[in-house]
């Protein structure tokens, strides 16, 4: 069990843990993908929910959102992995970011502040995620800061190789 959180930023985060491990996963998964009107059961290699929304009635495969953890499981940040929910569309595109958990030490000044996950939605797989370039730079959070970078762009990359078709790919 975690101890308890010392900021308001990091209950945040313990609140948005306990409702996924309650059964609350549709909240975060609605964050990650705001466009989608359902999701599918989790599924697949690498494993991941498909994002539907409704066209005509009918429901339309809009893209996919995936647990950083379940395709980089070796990334870590300064005290371990660091837990995001990411949603992409079918041409690459982040939908959104959501931090489901960490132990991060410095992450109620960095990684715990809605506006470093925000900054990613909208960023195409094919982007640089460099800190200090095109992800903010927090000091003394660098390594939180680029390992969550790196596991959020090498998961989407690999759930891109494994699920787009290069054209597709903006």
């Amino acid at each position: 069990m975690r101890p308890l959180p010392l900021t308001l930023a990091a209950a945040a985060v313990s609140v948005a843990v306990l409702a996924a491990e309650d059964g609350g996963f549709d909240v975060q998964l609605k964050l990650a993908f705001p466009s989608a009107t359902s999701f599918s059961a989790k599924e697949g290699n690498p494993p991941h929910y498909k994002a539907f929304v409704q066209e005509g009635g009918k429901p339309r495969l809009a893209g996919y959102a995936y647990q950083t953890i379940d395709l980089e499981p070796l990334e870590r940040g300064y005290e371990g992995p660091i837990r995001y929910l990411v949603g992409m569309d079918l041409k690459g595109v982040l939908q959104g970011v959501v931090l489901l958990g960490h132990n991060e030490p410095y992450g109620n000044f960095s990684i715990d502040l809605p506006g470093f996950p925000a900054q990613f939605k909208g960023k195409s797989i094919r982007d640089t995620f460099r800190v200090g370039v095109d992800v903010d730079h927090v000091s003394r959070a660098t390594i939180s800061i680029t390992s969550s970078a790196r596991a959020i762009k090498n998961s989407s990359r690999r759930m891109a190789r494994a699920y787009l078709t290069p054209d597709a790919v903006k």
